[in-house]
């Protein structure tokens, strides 16, 4: 894993705290993991589609969905278990909608069928809810889920660390894991390798929407509620905490570390201008700068590697 964006974030963070030194108490860092939360459980899940050369830009109308069938069911069924398992299944259901759909359907790239069901799910789930809005309460467990704490730490924050390790198990001591870097580095190759490159991809669109449906838990713990306006705009917030955090849209090239990473800087980036007292509007810009910023290292980052690989090669002949 390069080192590049973690020393990004501790250099950052040393400079916010000497600015305002209120950034470093642990009421405000708590505050920095909860609202990090969702963002950064659902960008694991994007990391696997952009690691194969892909993107999903439904995860934030799939959350929004999600929380509302979780919320219809808990209307009906006051049972914690049964309203998880809702979200998670309705997350997974519509993950592997975009991954037959552009698997099996033979699609040029996943953003036609998933930019689709963008536009579907928050539909669903503006129809689904009763008045097209806010339904109020949750099971205790999921609240006490995604809005309390445990020893100062947010549980939302402990269940993005226990999908990491599961995430870090299957990426690196797995074989499926394994596949999808090879199939993000070369579909041909790998596919010529007896790699089961369909499988690969779309189970990477449903453990997408999986995390998207484990999201949705979290935010409707924090919140106390399920809502069709939920998730707005959280696709970009997790492309841009992949690609911040190091990973290339080129596929096969990334850590599951970028993700939480790129989270976290998104996240302090967002606190400090809130502490700064900066207008939110401009906090979007400078969001989409560092966004730029990291899209161009990652094109010049290619460019020299592919330059010392010409140099490489020359020296050799």
């Amino acid at each position: 894993m390069s080192l590049g964006p973690l020393l990004i974030l501790i250099i950052l963070i040393a400079v916010v705290s000497l600015i305002t030194p209120a950034f470093l108490k642990p009421g405000n860092l708590g505050n920095i993991l909860a609202q990090t939360a969702v963002i950064a459980l659902v960008a694991m899940g994007q990391q696997l589609v952009i690691l194969t050369r892909g993107v999903d830009l439904s995860v934030g109308s799939n959350l929004a969905l999600a929380t509302v069938i979780g919320g219809l069911v808990y209307q009906q069924v006051d049972a914690s278990i049964a309203v998880i398992m809702a979200m998670l299944l309705a997350g997974a259901a519509v993950g592997a909608v975009n991954g037959v759909v552009f698997v099996y359907g033979r699609l040029p790239h996943p953003f036609i069928i998933t930019l689709a069901t963008l536009s579907i799910c928050r539909g669903l789930a503006l129809a689904l809810a009763p008045g097209h809005t806010t339904m109020r309460g949750m099971p205790e467990a999921i609240t006490a889920i995604g809005g309390g704490t445990t020893f100062g730490v947010p549980n939302s924050f402990l269940v993005v660390g226990i999908f990491g390790l599961l995430f870090l198990i299957l990426t690196k001591a797995m074989v499926c894991g394994r596949w999808i870097y090879a199939v993000g580095g070369s579909p041909n190759a790998a596919r010529s390798m007896g790699i089961p490159v369909k499988g690969v991809l779309l189970s990477t669109y449903i453990i997408s929407g999986f995390c998207a449906g484990a999201g949705a838990v979290l935010l409707a713990g924090r919140t106390g509620a399920a809502s069709p306006i939920y998730g707005n705009l959280l696709e970009l917030d997790t492309i841009a905490a992949v690609i911040i955090g190091g990973a290339s849209f080129l596929g096969g090239r990334g850590h599951l570390g970028h993700a939480l990473i790129g989270a976290v800087l998104i996240g302090v980036i967002r606190n400090a201008l809130n502490l700064l007292g900066v207008d939110v509007f401009f906090q979007m810009i400078a969001i989409g700068l560092v966004i730029v910023i990291a899209v161009e290292a990652d094109v010049l980052r290619n460019h020299l590697e592919a330059r010392a690989r010409v140099l490489q090669s020359a020296r050799v002949q």
